[in-house]
């Protein structure tokens, strides 16, 4: 209470829209149904106002039911980066002008706690960053990709007909390779070949405007 006027600072629990909503339908069937997308902020343990802090910090994404949210629809955001630099006696298949495809936390800024922008770490200058070794996946020269280090790329497979029913669009656990890496390449798995994965292990990417999933090497259990 300030000046004899009462305030209200944040929220109580019984305010807003209520999660769920109970009914019973005209058989006497009881209905529950989802109406809100209750999320718990993850609260910093970082004190120090000249560290860096996100505005937001959340942790896994799991199909509540609530607003048609699932995993699936989950997007994995990437960027693309043009080679400027080379550190000096890098020896890999790296070259200046080659496009990489990099991890989206390159071009990331933050807030302090202040609230004020800030430079990710990876900011050099002007439009310049670093980009570590394990910030990138594939690499583009005269306009073909290239998979790099121990990452290849899937393209998902279009669900097929069985008679065990499949509410999905893709099938599960399978794909297309696109992209093999030179290991993959040595024990024979080509482009073109469908293959298997470990559960769990597949990264959404968009790929010249393609979908597809970054896996491990060693993450791909089979070729069918």
């Amino acid at each position: 209470t300030v000046g004899g006027e009462v305030f209200q600072v944040g929220e109580f629990g019984n305010d807003g829209v209520n999660a769920t909503e109970v009914g019973v339908t005209a058989s006497g069937n009881q209905t529950v149904t989802n109406q809100s997308l209750v999320l718990k902020m993850l609260k910093s343990a970082v004190t120090n106002v000249n560290l860096p802090t996100w505005d937001l910090m959340m942790k896994n994404i799991y199909n509540t039911g609530a607003y048609q949210l699932s995993q699936e629809d989950f997007k994995f955001s990437n960027r693309e980066a043009e080679v400027i630099e080379l550190p000096l006696g890098y020896k890999g298949p790296i070259q200046e002008g080659d496009i990489l495809l990099v991890h989206h936390n390159v071009f990331k800024y933050y807030n302090d706690m202040r609230g004020e922008q800030r430079s990710g770490k990876s900011f050099f200058k002007d439009d310049l960053f670093f980009v570590e070794e394990d910030q990138y996946y594939m690499y583009k020269r005269d306009g073909k990709w290239n998979a790099y280090g121990r990452f290849c790329f899937l393209k998902p497979s279009p669900v097929e007909e069985s008679y065990i029913f499949k509410p999905l669009s893709e099938e599960p656990l399978m794909g297309v390779m696109q992209y093999p890496n030179e290991y993959l390449k040595s024990q024979g798995i080509k482009k073109g070949d469908k293959v298997s994965f470990q559960p769990n292990t597949e990264y959404e990417f968009s790929v010249d405007n393609e979908k597809m999933y970054r896996i491990y090497d060693h993450q791909i259990v089979m070729s069918l």
